[in-house]
Parts: C-alpha cells; sequence; structure tokens
C-alpha cells in the first residue's frame, strides 16, 4: 500500500494568559500542550478512528492536519510534502487535497447561502473558474443520495442527516485524497447514523479515498476504520488494527471505554470497569504514566518512575502501559 499521510511526533501547544493563571505560577508565555507527541500513518484509501474523551486532543490534532491549528514540534508529511510549518499561501494548494468535515452539520453551513452557493464554494475559494456551477451541484448531491432540487435549499431547511450529506457533498468538491470527518454522526438517530456510514464507505470504495474518523462513538469505529487510535490527554495510549484492540485491549483506559460502549449483543457480558474522578487539567499534567489518577488497575510503579513507552511487541498493536492486559486476570 501507499502511505498519504505520516505524522510524526506532532505537538501542539495554546499560549495561557495572565489573570486567574497567575496563582498556580502560569504567566502570558505559558501554554497547555493539547496535543503531547501524535505519531501516525494512513495509507491510501484506509480509514483510521481516533477515539478519546472530549479534550482528549482528537480534534486538534486533525485541525492541526488540515492547517487549521498550527503544529509547534514533529511533522506532517502528507503526499510526500511537509505540511508543518507552511505558511497560509502555501498550505492553500493542498486544501483542496485535504477536506474536512466539521462537527456541528447546520451550524458549520451559512444560513444565508443557498446548498448550491455552500457546495460550489470551494470551487472559488481555489480560483476555478471554468466550472459549470449548476451541473456540479447537481453532480454533488447526486453522489451522497439527495435530489438535484435541494441545490435551491437553505441550511436550516435540512433535517440532521440532510445536513450531513451536504457536508459529506461538500468535503468531495475538489476530489480530496483525505477527509477529516469530526463526530459525523454524533445527534443523529441510530437508523440515520447507519445510512451515513454506508454511504461514507461506499464513497471511500468507489472514490479510494483516506479517512480520518474522530468520534467518541466505538460502534461507529468498529463499523468502518481499517485502524485506530485511543487519545489520552494529548497522546496515543494504544494504536493498532481496530479489529485486534476491540478483541484484545491491552490498555486500561482502552478497556474502560468499550466496557461503556452500548454493545449490540444482549446476550454479551461485559465487565464494567469504572475510572476514578475526571480527566485531569492539562495545566497540571499526573507525572509518570498520565492515566494513573483514574486507573483501576494502579500499581506502585505507576505514580512514580518514568511514564510508559510504546510497546510495539505486537505486530499492528502498540500501547503505553507498564501492566499491559492486566484486566485479563484481575
Amino acid at each position: 500500500m501507499t502511505t498519504l499521510l505520516e505524522v510524526k511526533d506532532v505537538k501542539v501547544r495554546f499560549a495561557l494568559g495572565g489573570g486567574f493563571l497567575s496563582s498556580f505560577g502560569l504567566g502570558a508565555t505559558s501554554y497547555i500542550e493539547a496535543v503531547a507527541g501524535v505519531s501516525m500513518t494512513i495509507e491510501q484509501g484506509e480509514t483510521y478512528g481516533i477515539v478519546g474523551e472530549s479534550g482528549s486532543g482528537k480534534t486538534t490534532i486533525a485541525r492541526a492536519i488540515g492547517g487549521l491549528h498550527h503544529a509547534q514540534e514533529g511533522s506532517i508529511l502528507f503526499n510526500g510534502t511537509e505540511l508543518r510549518g507552511l505558511r497560509e499561501s502555501e498550505f492553500r494548494p493542498h486544501r483542496k487535497d485535504i477536506s474536512m468535515m466539521f462537527q456541528d452539520p447546520i451550524g458549520s453551513l451559512s444560513p444565508r447561502l443557498t446548498i448550491k452557493s455552500l457546495l460550489t464554494e470551494p470551487y472559488k475559494i481555489q480560483g476555478m473558474k471554468d466550472r459549470d456551477l449548476d451541473a456540479e451541484a447537481k453532480r454533488l448531491l447526486g453522489m451522497v443520495g439527495l435530489p438535484a432540487d435541494f441545490a435551491s435549499r437553505f441550511a436550516y431547511q435540512l433535517s440532521g442527516g440532510q445536513a450531513r450529506r451536504v457536508g459529506v457533498a461538500r468535503a468531495l468538491a475538489l476530489d480530496p485524497k483525505l477527509i477529516l470527518a469530526d463526530e459525523p454522526t454524533a445527534g443523529l438517530d441510530v437508523s440515520v447514523q447507519g445510512e451515513l456510514l454506508n454511504l461514507l464507505a461506499g464513497l471511500q470504495d468507489k472514490l479510494g479515498l483516506s479517512m480520518i474518523i474522530i468520534t467518541h462513538n466505538l460502534n461507529v469505529v468498529r463499523h468502518i476504520t481499517d485502524r485506530m487510535g485511543i487519545m489520552y490527554l494529548g497522546r496515543f495510549v494504544e494504536e493498532g488494527r481496530t479489529d485486534e484492540i476491540f478483541a484484545n485491549p491491552q490498555h486500561p483506559y482502552t478497556l474502560a471505554l468499550l466496557a461503556a460502549n452500548p454493545e449490540p449483543d444482549p446476550d454479551a457480558q461485559l465487565a464494567r470497569i469504572e475510572l476514578k474522578g475526571e480527566p485531569p487539567s492539562l495545566i497540571q499534567r499526573p507525572s509518570a504514566c498520565e492515566f494513573h489518577p483514574r486507573c483501576p488497575f494502579v500499581r506502585d510503579n505507576c505514580s512514580v518512575g518514568d511514564a510508559p513507552i510504546w510497546d510495539t511487541s505486537v505486530a499492528d498493536h502498540a500501547h503505553r502501559c507498564h501492566w499491559p492486559g492486566q484486566h485479563s486476570a484481575a
């Protein structure tokens, strides 16, 4: 397979101001590290899922790949070109190859523009003046299963599922190589979720797309992704083939997410794993293993000494845990 995207040790920091933060010893030059060294590769035609709780950094890394956030360290190599550090004018030509579907399907669509204008706006932004905009709008609507007369509607006239389809159509306008989909099924009924996922899978097969799916919904990940990364406090704690992680989770955080996920088989018996408290603040990261304050299987060496390093001893399945798979014997 051909590698389309290679992300290596990417870090994204956001500056913090003064004010009340000074009580923590933080001044205007302080920052939080929202993404703290993420690496992954995406092959051509592959779907990769990024999973984690709110605030884990999964949307931030996607926006860094799409050029919407600045990554201070690391490498984002896309189709052989280094994207990190490019100025906006230098990044702009690559935007046609990387499309982002935003989380709020209706809120991300301008209420003042018709669906036709929304779908064809990317051509105007890229200076493509030779396109028949009526024909393009009809083509894109047809690709996502919407009637041609939707072109004259406005976003507020759409259902949530229809708005998602318009978002998919807009993302496809410039024939991208990679789609970054942020919570593509959030807020949709289960049946509508299934329809949208089947649509994305069909378009991927037809067009040879690569996709990164950002979600907290593990059923979405299981349904559509080839590989996945579990993100906690801006880092991956487990990464590998989706089927392998579902079958044999190694990190306690992964196990907890899987145990909390609604199981489609009513006869399945899943152990409930309760995490302690809430995710800690990025301002004061825990020492050693950052997960230890919430881990139900914590041991003495988890809270002192070095943080766990990547264990890559199993092909297509890596993790960061001093005591991997300990839940099996618990």
